[in-house]
């Protein structure tokens, strides 16, 4: 590694160490202060001749407090076996109150078992400090009380953990939840995006298929019949309008107040006959047959019926020759609408090679979104046709 590729590194690790230094002065100053007290404590109270071990015991057991968050059994240890020997040399001081700081952090920042533990060290050496030192024989004010102390410092300590515990625990759900909601938007967007580009195939294939058409055929006749050739291009030029409003419409921005919102409503079943007529004005003349009330079917579900025919025919208008004839059958149930479209004309060419999510693969997807399974492919008799059943009552249809 190159010196300034190493420099980068050893910056953060420079930084890291100072930002560890900056957190810990702040927790170890209450520790530094503690141990000033009682040493200062010691200084004044002791007589000379006692001083030097009185010193040396009150340091044992207050300076190690400073390392107590980051080993807290270590220290534990480290001021028991301090006030062991402060016990064997049978000198008092009131640095024991650093066994309560340290079973507190135990408690705190160990498990249980740890803390228990602790607080069974903490009780004997109140049971052996309380006979050895009991005024005129009183021992159990002096244990009672000690044992308070202990019990107080444990349990603090195990309130502070387990608040610590919870406290964490919200955080982690609140940044899960968080993540869910992302995720969920990004699924959103993903649908959203999948259904504009969906739409956007389907109402741009199929309009552009049909002016392409009555575009030749206005070409062919403008010298026979101009009447014919004006009616065409009539009808090339309310093709784009509707394309345009289909197209503004599936982006979110055609607005209600627009006249073309009028003209041109949402598609379904009951525009399907201005889809024939319009398919056939394009050279495709095509049948329409529908069996049974649509009043009761949503709306999705109607451009769902409407876009699977479009899609239909319009693969009939661009693959098969002139000549070539068309049927749409649709039969409305309480709970289904079956969507039949057959043409008479040759097989297209297979629709494997179309890209996922546009063509049959676009059809499939609309199918699927109410429970259908689309079946397209040749015809016994010669022709295709294309058929689904669309479940009104499925999960997919909300979704839609």
């Amino acid at each position: 590694m190159t010196e300034a590729a190493a420099k980068p590194g050893s910056a953060r690790r420079v930084r890291a160490g100072w930002a560890r230094t900056a957190a810990w002065l702040p927790r170890a100053t209450g520790e530094s202060l503690l141990a000033a007290l009682l040493l200062l404590n010691v200084l004044t109270t002791h007589p000379p001749h006692r001083l030097p071990v009185a010193v040396t015991l009150t340091a044992a057991l207050a300076l190690p407090l400073l390392w107590r968050r980051r080993a807290p059994l270590a220290v534990f240890a480290a001021v028991a076996g301090a006030a062991f020997v402060q016990w064997l040399a049978d000198v008092q001081l009131p640095a024991d109150v650093a066994l309560l700081v340290a079973l507190y952090t135990v408690a705190a920042h160990a498990g249980r078992r740890a803390a228990l533990a602790a607080g069974a060290v903490v009780e004997a050496g109140a049971l052996l400090a309380c006979l050895r030192w009991a005024a005129d024989g009183a021992f159990l004010t002096p244990f009672v009380a000690v044992t308070a102390m202990a019990v107080a410092a444990a349990v603090l300590g195990v309130n502070v953990r387990t608040t610590r515990a919870y406290l964490a625990a919200v955080e982690e759900r609140a940044a899960r939840l968080e993540r869910e909601q992302e995720q969920q938007a990004r699924l959103a967007v993903a649908e959203e995006r999948t259904r504009i580009t969906r739409e956007m195939h389907d109402i741009v294939t199929h309009n552009l298929s049909v002016m392409v058409a009555l575009t030749d055929a206005a070409v062919c006749a403008q010298h026979r019949s101009p009447e014919r050739t004006t009616a065409a291009m009539l009808q090339v030029a309310e093709t784009g309008r509707q394309a345009l409003t289909d197209m503004r419409r599936s982006l979110g921005i055609l607005r209600a107040d627009e006249p073309d919102a009028e003209r041109h409503p949402l598609p379904g079943i009951g525009q399907l006959e201005a889809l024939a007529d319009q398919m056939g004005s394009a050279g495709l003349p095509t049948r329409l047959d529908v069996d049974g009330g649509h009043a009761h079917i949503p709306a999705t579900a109607q451009l769902t019926v409407y876009r699977l025919v479009q899609e239909a025919l319009t693969n009939t208008l661009k693959h098969t020759p002139a000549g070539t004839r068309a049927e749409v059958r649709i039969r409305c149930a309480p709970g289904t609408v079956t969507v039949d479209v057959t043409d008479s004309g040759p097989c297209p060419p297979p629709p494997a090679a179309a890209p996922s999510g546009h063509g049959i693969p676009g059809m499939r997807e609309r199918a699927a979104t109410y429970g259908g399974t689309l079946r397209a492919g040749p015809l016994p008799d010669g022709g295709w046709g294309v058929h689904t059943r669309l479940r009104l009552g499925s999960g997919g249809a909300a979704g839609a």
